[in-house]
């Protein structure tokens, strides 16, 4: 560094270089859900938690491969991302640091107990889970609709009645 590089510098404090972590991979957000199966092992969570955490696991599982078709930088993408990866296991430490005999019969908010909590904040993710795959799989229903459409249009003949396999006598 010269005499002049050092004059222009003096003063300014060095700017920190940023790094943004790479999106997390299909193999990230797997490497989660079986941290979160391992959780739910290790600690005995109740059948209404377990059953309730799968269906959700199986959901992403089912909707990774279409996250794509969302858009990748979409909220839908997003929220499936989010869900492995921070909502799904972060629920399921705070219920389970709690001892449960306490966790499952005490009130905590209201009359609800942290079980109550959770299996509500399960079931909310479940069902956005449930909106997400469904509007992944959406476009490829769509493509079926109108494949059928132009179908009928290019053939002329109704599906209703299904196809006629009946090809006479050899």
């Amino acid at each position: 560094m010269g005499l002049r590089s050092w004059w222009r510098s003096r003063g300014r404090a060095e700017e920190p270089e940023y790094v943004v972590p790479p999106a997390p991979t299909e193999q990230d957000i797997l490497v989660a859900l079986n941290q979160v199966n391992a959780m739910l092992t290790a600690n005995n969570a109740p059948p209404v938690v377990t059953s309730r955490v799968v269906r959700i696991a199986r959901t992403i599982h089912q909707t990774l491969p279409r996250l794509s078709q969302l858009g990748l930088g979409s909220q839908e993408s997003y929220s499936v991302v989010a869900t492995a990866t921070d909502y799904l296991p972060e629920a399921l430490k705070s219920y389970l640091r709690l001892p449960r005999e306490w966790a499952d019969s005490r009130p905590i908010d209201g009359s609800k107990t942290a079980l109550l909590i959770l299996v509500e904040q399960l079931e909310l993710l479940a069902a956005t889970m449930d909106q997400i795959a469904d509007a992944a799989n959406r476009a490829d229903a769509q493509a079926l609709v109108a494949h059928g459409r132009f179908l009928e249009a290019k053939f002329g003949h109704s599906s209703a009645g299904g196809p006629d396999l009946n090809l006479g006598a050899p």
